[in-house]
C-alpha cells in the first residue's frame, strides 16, 4: 500500500474507471463495451474466467435488456446506463473469493436489510439457479 491509503490495485481500478468514463463521453458503442468486457474476462486466470463467462451468459439469458460493460475494469451489466450487477474476480484486489454484487438500482429491497453482494468460489447448477433468480428480481422481473 502506498502513502495515499489506496493500494496499487485500487489505483489501477480507478484509472480503469476514468478511462471507461472518457470512452462513454466519446460515445462508445455497445459492441465496443461488450468487447471490453470479454477482453477483461479473457485476461482472468482460468477459474475466474470460467466463472465470468458463465455469469455473462447467465445474466444475458435471464435479463437480455441489460447492457454488458466494464466497471472499474470488472465485468458489469447495466440497466438504463446504470450498473445493476458486477463480477469482481478475487485476483482484482487479492481477495479470498470472487464476488457477484448488485448496485443500488437493483430491485432487491427486502425490509430494512438485504444482501447485495455474494461470495463466489465457483458457479455450479445451484449457484446458477440462485443467481438467475436474483438477477430477474433485480431487474423487476420476479
Amino acid at each position: 500500500m502506498s502513502g495515499s491509503g489506496w493500494s496499487d490495485a485500487e489505483k489501477a481500478a480507478m484509472k480503469e474507471r476514468a478511462e471507461e468514463l472518457r470512452a462513454e463521453k466519446g460515445g462508445k458503442k455497445k459492441a465496443d463495451a461488450l468487447a471490453d468486457l470479454m477482453a477483461k474476462v479473457a485476461e482472468m486466470p482460468d477459474e475466474e474466467r470460467v466463472m465470468a463467462e458463465r455469469l455473462h451468459s447467465l445474466v444475458m439469458e435471464v435479463a437480455p435488456q441489460l447492457e454488458p460493460r466494464t466497471w472499474y475494469g470488472m465485468p458489469a451489466w447495466s440497466l438504463d446506463g446504470k450498473v445493476l450487477c458486477f463480477f469482481q474476480p478475487a485476483t482484482k484486489f487479492e481477495s479470498r473469493y470472487s464476488t457477484f454484487g448488485f448496485q443500488d438500482v437493483a430491485a432487491l429491497d427486502d425490509g430494512q436489510m438485504w444482501p447485495a453482494s455474494f461470495a463466489l468460489l465457483s458457479v455450479g447448477a445451484k449457484e446458477e439457479k440462485e443467481i438467475a433468480a436474483l438477477v430477474k428480481r433485480a431487474v423487476g422481473d420476479a
